[in-house]
Parts: structure tokens; sequence; C-alpha cells
């Protein structure tokens, strides 16, 4: 289990004249990594006995994760305002403001898919519509504040682009696929069609800047290397948009029927599939890439951070747009893909909340979580040879 009561403690116990505490938004991404966990598992194609019950207590965890942060960071604000106010400035931690948004909105979608059948259908709709409202307006800050720093304050190395840059950029995205399950609880047809276009809107909004930072990283990679550091896992998060916005394709083809004619909706059952799967190829090509760079590095020397949870949440949005592509196209492949993606998922969720805990209690994640700009280098950089 993961847990936050240390920290959460020493949060309490300090103030800027006690010394900095450090506590990022980077956190949120383990209530995103734990949260995706129990919807890829309700949504897998195959029915396995008891693992409805598993992904709801599963769920339980992540809000009550999300609970806990959202009090502890409110708390840093508090006591140590001066150090809050710098992740907005640092390079590297202010990309993760986009991960308290997406946090809200996987906690909120999971009460629909997953703990309806315990808290009640109308109860899980409540909750997500106002957990999906707060990390749309919060989504949308990030994708439009963090850039707008980016561009105009912070300084930013030739070889600095690396996968955080994706993270203010995705809640849209997020917001799209998420929504798309409260269209059918939307009264009013023109108030549905409106919904509906807006998260096309949104969907647009992040997969052309998303495009754009892919190029970025895949032109930093070619140029420079990996950084060979922490800064690896990163990587991962490509995964997130590309997964998710199969996702979102596919759940707004599913749901276009409830906002806009007969025509239009076919036309979006249509795009899941011719969008959904050559994205689908892409991420199969970056993941074997990630994976490759991932074991290099951890050859050598992978020190464990809360970058670790790129593992989960983009690995986990993968699953579910593989899932939705299963059902939109009716092939066994997907679904037994599916499934191996799932134990992927939930092995590596396993393995860093366990390491997310040992670190907690023993408060290191609290101390100077924003390291020193991470270096690109090549192997021939290295060796004096040519790389491989």
């Amino acid at each position: 289990m993961i847990t936050t009561e240390r920290p959460l403690a020493h949060l309490l116990d300090s103030t800027e004249e006690s010394g900095p505490v450090h506590f990022g938004p980077n956190w949120f991404a383990a209530v995103m990594g734990t949260g995706i966990v129990p919807t890829a598992a309700v949504l897998l194609p195959y029915h396995v006995p008891g693992l409805h019950a598993v992904a709801v207590v599963v769920w339980a965890l992540a809000a009550g994760l999300l609970a806990v942060l959202v009090v502890a960071t409110g708390v840093h604000w508090l006591r140590s305002p001066h150090q809050a106010r710098r992740y907005g400035r640092d390079g590297t931690m202010a990309q993760f403001y986009g991960a308290p948004p997406m946090a809200f909105m996987t906690v909120g979608a999971g009460a629909i898919i997953v703990a309806s059948s315990v808290i009640g259908l109308r109860a899980a709709v409540d909750l997500d519509w106002v957990l999906w409202t707060i990390g749309t307006v919060t989504g949308l800050l990030s994708a439009t504040v963090i850039p707008y720093r980016l561009f105009t304050s912070i300084e930013v190395r030739p070889d600095g682009a690396f996968g955080g840059w994706l993270m203010p950029i995705v809640p849209p995205m997020v917001s799209a696929s998420t929504g798309a399950l409260l269209l059918a609880h939307i009264g009013s047809a023109s108030m549905r069609a409106t919904f509906f276009y807006a998260l096309f809107a949104m969907f647009g909004m992040s997969l052309v800047v998303a495009l754009a930072i892919i190029t970025l990283i895949w032109s930093r990679l070619a140029h420079y290397g990996s950084s060979m550091s922490g800064r690896v896992p990163t990587l991962w998060i490509v995964l997130g948009p590309v997964g998710q916005s199969i996702t979102a394709a596919g759940l707004l083809g599913a749901n276009a029927a409830l906002a806009v004619p007969a025509p239009i909706a076919h036309a979006f059952s249509l795009f899941a599939i011719l969008y959904g799967v050559p994205m689908w190829g892409f991420a199969i090509l970056w993941a074997t890439l990630a994976l490759a760079i991932t074991v290099r590095t951890a050859r050598a020397h992978l020190p464990f951070s809360l970058t670790w949870w790129s593992f989960t949440f983009p690995v986990g949005v993968t699953v579910t747009g593989t899932i939705r592509l299963a059902a939109e196209t009716g092939l066994s492949a997907f679904r037994v893909a599916s499934a191996v993606g799932l134990v992927a998922l939930v092995g590596a969720w396993a393995t860093v909340a366990v390491r997310t805990a040992r670190a907690a209690h023993r408060e290191a994640l609290l101390a100077h979580p924003t390291a020193p700009a991470a270096v690109a280098v090549k192997a021939s950089a290295l060796t004096g040879s040519s790389a491989a």
C-alpha cells in the first residue's frame, strides 16, 4: 500500500523557518497510476472471478490517496508558500502541474466504471461531475499557463526536451475521454451536442501539441541521446497522450449517437478505428524503444524517484485504448494484447507502489525532488567509440 502519513505529518511539523519541505505536484502521479489500474481491470474483455472486487478496493485506495494529497498540498502552501511557488518556475517540476487535474479525472471516471456498483450510479455520476469539472478547469489552466512559462521565462537546454513536457497538455485529452462517460447523463439534446463537440475540441487541443512535443523528444534522442538518469522513465509518458487519444476516440465514437445525427455518429465510429489502429502501432513501437532505453539505463543505474510512476498511467491508458480497439474491431488479437498489457500494468504498479511506500516512510521523497538538469549523452560520448 501507498502511505503518506509520515510525509503529511512532516509537512504539519515544518515551517519556512525550520527548513524547506519539498512536496510538488508530481506526487499526484501516484493517484493517476493507481486509479488507472482498477479502470483497466474492470474494462478487460475477459471475466476474471473476484477481479471487480479487487478493483473497487484499489479505486478506493486511489480516492483516499487523492484526498490525502489535496490536504497535504494545501498544508504545504500554507506552511511553505515560498517553496511551493518555486515549483512553477522550475523547468522540471512545473511540467507536473498537469498531474493533479488528471488525478481528479482518473478517480472520477473510476467512480462510474468501477465503484458505481458499490456507491450507486447516481452518487458515482455526481462525484464524477465534480471531479471531472475540477480536473478539466485546472487541466485547461495547466495546458496554457505552463507552456506560456516555458516559452517566456523557463530556461531550456538544447537537450532539454523530455517526456514531462507532455504532462501539462495531456489533461484536455483526459477530459475528452472521461467526459464521454457523462454524455448519457445530460438531459438536453442541445447540451449533449455542445458538450460532445467541446470534448472533441479538447481532443484536438491536446493531440496537436502532443505530436509536436513527441517530435522534439525524438529529435533530442537522435541528436543528444538519453540522459541515463532518473529522467529516463519519463520517456514512457509519450504513451500517455497516444494511449489516451485512442481511448478518447473510441469512447467518443461509442457515445456519439447520444449527441449528434446518425451519419456523423457513424463517422466518429469509423474514426475510432481509422485513427486508433495506426496510433496503437506507434504506441507499440514507442513502448519497445522506451523499454530498451529503460533496461539499458537500469543496467547502469536507475535511481528510484516519483518519475517511476511514468511506468503506470501511460501504460494503463494504452491498455484501455487496446480494450476499445478490441470492442470496435472484434479482433481477439486486441483482447489478448489488452490482457497482456494489464498484467504488465499490475506488475509495474505493484513495484512502484512498494518502492514509493518505502521511500515515503523514510521521508526521502520530501527532500529535494528537483535534481540538477539532466544532461543527455550518447554511448559514443562515454566510450569514445561509435554508438550501436
